[in-house]
């Protein structure tokens, strides 16, 4: 650290804080902060991680617990939180649940015990405060999670409003769209997301004076083109295909058009569809899928920062920050004439 210092023409305990990102509480100018990076290239010179960890009590490692790493949408909110974390000279460990009850618990119990200094989490089924309690109780590692659904008081939420966002793309349906007949695709309502955006669609139809049909609606998806293409299916062998169709995510949607275009459907001639989520395929699948994009890694950013402050100020409020959205048109779907 002597060396790195005098080629950097700076003290030894400022190379120190630039190490440890403790260049905050006491202001370093970036000029200063890169004079000692180039010193430290120069040289080759490593930090001892687990040696400053035993000054600082800290690991430098932030743990995140997504659902599906093969989900586009969560692809980029990794990404935006790595890049946070490396800002903050953070390694970030990953985990995926693939939506299972135990892969969560048993995420929770890995990162108490091996010291990590804040965990990111997207939960399907650890979302009450009975079940996140026992966990939370026994540390002071700071807990962020993405959606509204999350109940406990110690934890920092990220979400967006999907109940509206899907309410205002069925209205969109009715009075842009010119639909009437509209279905539904979603999941279980044990799944979070299930009954706020099935409510959505609900409620827009509702207030538009248009009738629910049971035998347009199918609840039993999985979140996979799979379960879009089951869904189709089973829409299909019922006789009546509603004229258009909003589904819970994009996958979901994507499966659906494959399935429908296997049956002989046009889309969006004969039915059109809409997403949620905007992931990369959405713009490769043909028609383009028209959906509800969320920005995920504005996403990923929110969760990182709120985690990163909590890391550095521990006493400061829980906050609930919500993330925007905007319906994206594409091919998927046309106007009425």
């Amino acid at each position: 650290m002597n060396d790195v210092a005098k080629l950097a023409g700076v003290s030894q305990p400022t190379v120190s804080r630039v190490l440890n990102s403790d260049s905050i509480s006491v202001h370093i100018s970036d000029e200063t902060k890169e004079r000692v990076m180039d010193a430290v290239k120069t040289l080759g010179y490593r930090t001892n991680v687990m040696a400053r960890g035993l000054r600082t009590q800290r690991s430098q490692l932030i743990a995140i617990m997504i659902a599906d790493i093969s989900n586009g949408f969560y692809h980029l909110i990794v990404r935006a939180v790595q890049d946070v974390a490396r800002e903050h000279n953070y390694e970030v460990l990953i985990s995926n649940s693939d939506h299972v009850y135990e892969n969560e618990k048993h995420f929770c119990e890995v990162v108490l015990d091996r010291g990590v200094d804040g965990v990111i989490m997207v939960p399907i089924h650890l979302i009450s405060y009975d079940d996140l309690d026992p966990y939370l109780s026994q540390t002071d590692i700071p807990f962020v999670v993405l959606g509204q659904h999350v109940d406990h008081p110690e934890v920092d939420k990220i979400f967006v409003d999907d109940e509206k966002a899907i309410y205002e793309a069925t209205l969109w349906l009715i009075h842009k769209g010119g639909h009437q007949n509209i279905g539904y695709v979603g999941v279980p309502d044990f799944q979070p997301a299930g009954p706020r955006r099935f409510r959505g669609y609900r409620r827009a139809l509702e207030e538009s004076g248009l009738p629910f049909n049971p035998a347009w609606c199918y609840s039993e998806g999985d979140f996979t083109r799979e379960g879009g293409a089951k869904a189709i299916k089973r829409l299909h062998e019922t006789g009546t295909m509603p004229e258009a169709l909003i589904v819970l995510n994009d996958l979901m949607a994507i499966g659906a058009i494959l399935a429908l275009q296997e049956l002989g459907y046009n889309v969006p001639e004969d039915v059109a569809v809409i997403g949620f989520d905007d992931i990369p395929e959405a713009t490769i699948v043909r028609p383009k899928l028209t959906t509800i994009a969320q920005n995920p890694r504005e996403i990923g950013t929110n969760l990182a920062n709120a985690l990163f402050q909590r890391i550095e100020h521990p006493r400061t409020t829980r906050r609930n920050i919500e993330s925007s959205y905007k319906l994206i048109e594409r091919d998927s779907t046309r106007r009425k004439t």
